[in-house]
């Protein structure tokens, strides 16, 4: 049971790290978290290779530790999807501006931000299904009662992480829909 609340706990903080990746109407360096750059033939972590600044609300600078990585840093950039951004490359740094959200912009992204949030309630299902499996393989070991009791127990664990998820949604989409 402790194994299973673990693992819901992570689906949930992976969620919320999720969330953070949809942007927002200012420019957040976590919406670069998950770029990652070819670098030498290898998928790299953009923030493995390069600082990021937010020195504008709808502008990131970023500057590469090896400057020969500039025009794949670009390239991965202008080829992540949902990111709608617009880097320019002086030979130093990369500036990246982020377009104005319009309304319609925000409501895509409140079905992505959506979908991520059932996906995560989904892994926390099938954790409790696999949790759920273990009990029924325990039955003959500890007996009917231990395991309805256990089974009542793994419901309301998956009940409050659901509900953590559908929170974090909560806020994500207000937050997106803010102008």
């Amino acid at each position: 049971m402790s194994e299973t609340k673990d693992k819901m706990l992570k689906a949930v903080e992976v969620a919320k790290d999720d969330f953070s990746t949809v942007r927002t109407g200012r420019a957040n360096p976590a919406l670069f978290e998950r770029i990652n750059v070819e670098y030498y033939g290898t998928p790299t972590p953009l923030q493995q290779l390069a600082s990021l600044q937010n020195p504008e609300a709808r502008t990131i600078i970023i500057t590469p530790y090896d400057k020969t990585a500039l025009k794949d840093i670009e390239k991965a950039i202008v080829a992540f999807p949902n990111l709608g951004a617009a880097p320019s490359n002086d030979g130093n740094i990369i500036r990246v501006t982020m377009p104005e959200l319009t309304e319609e912009r925000r409501k895509e992204y409140v079905k992505l931000a959506r979908a991520k949030g059932e996906d995560a309630k989904v892994v926390v299902r099938n954790l409790r299904r696999k949790a759920k499996d273990d009990l029924d393989a325990l039955k003959s070991e500890v007996g009917d009662d231990e395991v309805a009791r256990a089974e009542k127990e793994l419901e309301a664990i998956t009940k409050t992480h659901t509900d953590a998820i559908d929170e974090a949604l909560k806020r994500k989409e207000a937050e997106l829909l803010e102008v």
